[in-house]
C-alpha cells in the first residue's frame, strides 16, 4: 500500500473511533479525537502540509500518479 491510501484508511478509522466514542457516552473523548483530525485537516488545507503523509510516505513511498489519456 502506499502513503495516500494508508492515510485515508486512517482518518476513517479515526472518526469511526470517534463516533463509537460518542455512542458509548464518552462525548469528550469524542470530540477531542474529532477536533483533532479537524486540526490536521487545517493545517494540511493551509501549508499544504499533513504529517501523516509526511511519515507514511518516508516509510511506505508515494503512490504513483495515474495517467489519464
Amino acid at each position: 500500500m502506499c502513503a495516500e491510501k494508508i492515510q485515508r484508511f486512517l482518518m476513517a478509522i479515526v472518526l469511526s473511533i470517534s463516533m463509537v466514542l460518542f455512542f458509548q457516552g464518552l462525548i469528550v473523548y469524542g470530540m477531542i479525537l474529532q477536533g483533532f483530525v479537524i486540526a490536521m485537516i487545517i493545517v494540511w488545507a493551509l501549508f499544504d502540509f499533513c504529517p501523516s503523509l509526511w511519515v507514511f510516505g518516508k516509510l511506505f513511498g508515494k503512490c504513483p500518479t495515474k495517467v489519464t489519456p
